[in-house]
């Protein structure tokens, strides 16, 4: 996303099987575990609709039910060793307690978040782009490892706690979406942490950190600025980046159905296709999703077809504008469109993680 100059200082297919969904309800009723059966996580539901995940990203838990790898890696201060944070068991939630460990006595940063999908669509400090703001010319900062302490099934994590000026970037994907091709994604965030600067997004971008135009981005956006688009009440708001504006509906302004969302753990959901995309969004702690627009993209040039490009940008623009702040737990990104029924079952499956218990 570009900012205006006077701005730039403050920036910014149905489920395959019932069980699937049978799955997500018994989630939701509470009887998840730290260590989920094979099948059972986000990206085995999406595999399961057909829409499979090809970036998958979380510093809380894993996001498939066999994956038994790296979640992340810190560096620490005194020394600049690096160590990869894992799981407490297959399937399961983050080994805090190693990076307390490894951290004791000194601070530590987020360098690397993981791709659980396996096409290494890994995501690392993002360098220069189009907008550079108060790191003239250099790369973003990296988020304190600490800064965004959680619990996640009754075992402490932490997230990815995006100050201004924070910005991870991965330009050199494998199997994202480019040019009209059908994508989805989602993230849970903190919807108490957000401000009005640009941007915080995750999604897909620019491979060259620059604006390239309009429709060359398909991002989560949260937060409350009103430059672009915007929703009912004073935000923040769920909205789309797809370049040069901020939509919350096919209105390039304000789309009164894009309510206000400030969840504790907030799910955030955005799709698109050909002239086609949706908004949809819930707590991450209970209950289902609501869509929030579902239909044609913007009444504006240049965004039909769309000119995706297939990169991946966590907490910032895709020209790399990052006056933003927020927190970001867990999100993927999937082949294809995926159904109103697979996304339920991901949400169902995230509710009964247990977020905050």
């Amino acid at each position: 996303m570009t900012i205006p100059q006077w701005l730039r200082p403050s920036r910014r297919a149905i489920l395959a099987t019932g069980a699937a969904l049978g799955l997500g309800a018994g989630l939701l009723a509470g009887t998840a575990t730290t260590s989920q059966a094979a099948g059972s996580l986000p990206c085995d539901l999406y595999a399961s609709g057909g829409t499979p995940c090809v970036a998958a990203h979380s510093t809380t838990r894993a996001l498939y039910g066999s994956y038994n790898g790296p979640l992340y890696q810190v560096r620490r201060a005194s020394d600049n060793r690096t160590r990869d944070i894992g799981v407490l068991g297959q399937g399961g939630v983050a080994d805090a307690a190693a990076q307390d460990s490894f951290c004791a006595g000194t601070s530590c940063l987020i360098t690397v978040v993981y791709d659980q999908s396996g096409r290494n669509n890994r995501l690392t400090q993002a360098p220069p782009g189009g907008f550079q703001g108060p790191a003239q010319g250099g790369y973003d900062n990296l988020a304190d490892a600490t800064a965004a302490p959680t619990r996640v099934g009754g075992h402490k994590a932490y997230g990815v706690f995006v100050a201004p000026g924070t910005g991870y970037r991965d330009n050199n994907t494998n199997g994202v979406a480019r040019g009209d091709q059908p994508e989805g994604m989602y993230a849970v965030l903190d919807g108490t942490h957000y401000n009005g600067g640009c941007c915080f997004d995750y999604g897909n971008a620019e491979t060259n950190s620059r604006d390239n135009g309009n429709g060359t981005m398909e991002a989560i956006y949260f937060g409350n600025i009103k430059v672009w688009g915007y929703g009912a009440g004073n935000g923040p708001w769920i909205m789309a980046d797809l370049e040069n504006g901020l939509f919350s509906g096919v209105n390039t302004r304000y789309n009164a159905n894009d309510p206000s969302i400030s969840h504790r753990y907030t799910t955030a959901v955005v799709k698109g296709g050909p002239n086609h995309w949706a908004i949809r969004g819930g707590n991450a702690q209970s209950g289902g999703l609501s869509t929030f627009y579902n239909g044609a993209r913007p009444n504006a040039s240049g965004y039909n077809p769309m000119k995706k490009e297939g990169a991946i940008i966590l907490g910032i623009g895709g020209d790399n504008s990052h006056g933003a702040a927020g927190t970001f737990y867990e999100g993927v990104m999937t082949s294809g469109y995926p159904s109103d029924a697979t996304e339920n079952a991901v949400q169902a499956n995230i509710a009964g993680a247990g977020y905050g218990r």
